[in-house]
């Protein structure tokens, strides 16, 4: 086990060994030159850190609305959360937008990843800048690990659209099963009905 204080000699560069899911636990409060919260917002995709970019209105709406619906319609085993991690590997450790995951795992605040199989739900938000990572690099990841449900949301118009993938259990990779504009209804993995143009504030 590398220690992440050694790690960040090699910054900007990832060490020689790449960077693991563990050591997101570990990270400074502050950046190699000192800027504050530098670590807040990344996760880590196939061994290399993304720095997420502060997030557009748009995007934080969606989040905290989907959640709400989510919570508001989720039977009692289960619960939604939002900007939590998943640790998919040990290079891998992506921070859905969503999850819907055991309300166990979610009422422990200690936790800062959940592991797949506590994972029901994993929605991704598509921002300009993170177009390649929500539409290509993260739909396989999730469906290897065997997450059975993954959303991807679009915007059109300032309106949320919703991509809904079922994961093939014959192929391992997310099928298409609906494309939602303006209400979202489906069955799994729980009934849910949501008006996506009036999402809670």
């Amino acid at each position: 086990m590398h220690d992440v204080t050694s790690a960040l000699e090699y910054w900007p560069s990832p060490p020689p060994w790449g960077w693991t899911a563990d050591d997101l636990d570990h990270l400074p409060a502050e950046g190699p030159n000192g800027e504050p919260d530098f670590f807040k917002r990344v996760e880590l995709i196939d061994g290399a850190l993304v720095f997420m970019s502060p997030q557009k209105r748009f995007h934080n709406r969606v989040n905290h609305g989907l959640t709400i619906s989510l919570n508001a319609q989720a039977p009692d085993h289960l619960a939604a959360l939002d900007q939590m991690d998943v640790k998919l590997g040990y290079r891998m450790r992506p921070c859905p937008d969503v999850l819907v995951l055991d309300a166990a795992a979610a009422e422990d605040d200690n936790r800062t990843f959940y592991r797949p199989a506590e994972v029901y739900l994993v929605i991704e938000v598509v921002s300009s800048e993170s177009e390649d990572r929500d539409r290509k690099t993260k739909p396989p990841r999730y469906a290897d690990a065997g997450i059975a449900h993954f959303w991807r949301v679009e915007e059109h118009e300032n309106k949320p659209v919703v991509y809904v993938y079922e994961l093939d259990p014959a192929t391992e990779a997310y099928a298409l099963t609906g494309i939602h504009h303006g209400r979202l209804e489906v069955p799994v993995p729980f009934p849910i009905d949501i008006d996506l143009d009036n999402l809670p504030a």
